[in-house]
């Protein structure tokens, strides 16, 4: 995990509470309000997820624990800080896939937002949305809180928001987009597995790495969870060898850092569990020892404008020949992969498929 996003991180958390706070008077801390009965609640602070401010800053609500992917979902260059919260008493198991099992009453909580100049990420952000998974009776359901203006609340927001956002990126130059904020139906369309509404991030691999704390703490995330009572006991981190962080080049080869890429940017539809599962295109780590299913020499299932008139998903050695980089450059709603999640390219993202499709070998025998 690169040092740069955990340092974001641990100083988002901290402001981020700020401004959660900012609409509340008085200085006492109160317990987290979470009633399966009234939520979702009309603001983002009714819940009460982070604690008032004190001379150090402010810090997450007793039992709200943060959390970071080892490689993250792409959403249009916005930066993200995750936590998870869940009753006293009761702590998440581990499936045989390595999935997290989370239990009732859970909320995952995930803050999307923009550093005016990213080269100095700690400091003047704008807050977009922020993205509540909570399980209830055994099923996820999924809600969205917009910011205002002022960065001092969030209101619930089921019909989506398009808002204009402006940076400068790491080389100073400077950026836009019009950042969509998804709808609820759209937030099932891509947590979905065999038609039910899932989470995508919490799996042992994607989190199997160490983190450092708001309180200044560094720890391997799996042992920390487990060691604060949010986990089973189990060997976890050893059973599920951690995900390849895709911009790290230190983490793995370039082939297992862009397949763990497009394993969480595609993978949660392009799954034999996905929406995507009649197209035969599985891209997971899952998948490595079976070309076919990534795309090699693949050709698609149904041929149209999204195949910009190339015959494979991935033709060895050859991008710009390959329908997966074409899908993944383009911006055009009836042609760009993701479908939903981005308005612009991931131009270091999609570099690092290129990569490793130039450095395939062989041929596809046309």
């Amino acid at each position: 995990m690169s040092i740069k996003r955990i340092l974001t991180f641990s100083i988002f958390s901290l402001v981020l509470t700020a401004a959660l706070w900012q609409c509340r008077t008085g200085p006492a801390a109160r317990a987290v309000q979470f009633d399966p009965a009234a939520v979702p609640y009309p603001r983002l602070s009714d819940y009460a997820f982070f604690r008032s401010l004190n001379k150090d800053g402010a810090e997450p609500n007793t039992g709200l624990l943060p959390y970071e992917l080892i490689t993250p979902l792409f959403t249009d260059y916005a930066h993200k800080a995750r936590y998870v919260w869940m009753p006293d008493s009761v702590q998440a198991t581990v499936d045989p896939e390595g999935r997290l099992v989370f239990p009732d009453h859970t909320v995952l909580i995930k803050t999307f937002y923009y550093p005016a100049d990213f080269r100095q990420p700690e400091q003047d952000w704008d807050l977009v949305e922020t993205r509540l998974l909570m399980k209830l009776d055994g099923k996820w359901d999924a809600y969205t809180y917009v910011w205002d203006e002022s960065d001092s609340e969030a209101a619930l927001n089921l019909v989506g928001d398009f808002k204009q956002i402006a940076w400068t990126d790491e080389q100073g130059s400077a950026r836009t987009v019009e950042y969509a904020v998804p709808n609820k139906n759209q937030c099932k369309s891509c947590h979905n597995q065999s038609k039910v509404l899932l989470p995508i991030g919490p799996k042992v691999r994607n989190i199997n790495a160490s983190h450092t704390y708001p309180d200044g703490t560094t720890a391997n995330q799996v042992e920390h969870w487990q060691a604060t009572g949010k986990l089973a006991a189990g060997d976890w981190a050893a059973k599920f060898a951690p995900l390849a962080d895709w911009d790290d080049p230190e983490s793995g080869t370039v082939a297992r850092r862009a397949i763990a890429y497009l394993e969480v940017n595609c993978g949660h539809c392009h799954h034999p569990q996905g929406p995507a599962y009649t197209t035969g295109l599985y891209l997971g780590t899952d998948f490595l020892d079976r070309p076919a299913h990534l795309g090699i020499c693949k050709s698609p299932v149904a041929a149209g404008k999204g195949s910009g008139g190339r015959q494979f998903g991935i033709h060895p050695g050859q991008p710009d020949r390959s329908i997966l980089v074409y899908r993944m450059e383009a911006n055009d709603p009836g042609v760009m992969m993701p479908e939903i999640g981005r308005a612009v390219a991931h131009e270091e993202g999609v570099a690092l498929v290129r990569e490793w499709i130039e450095g395939l070998e062989g041929g596809c025998g046309k």
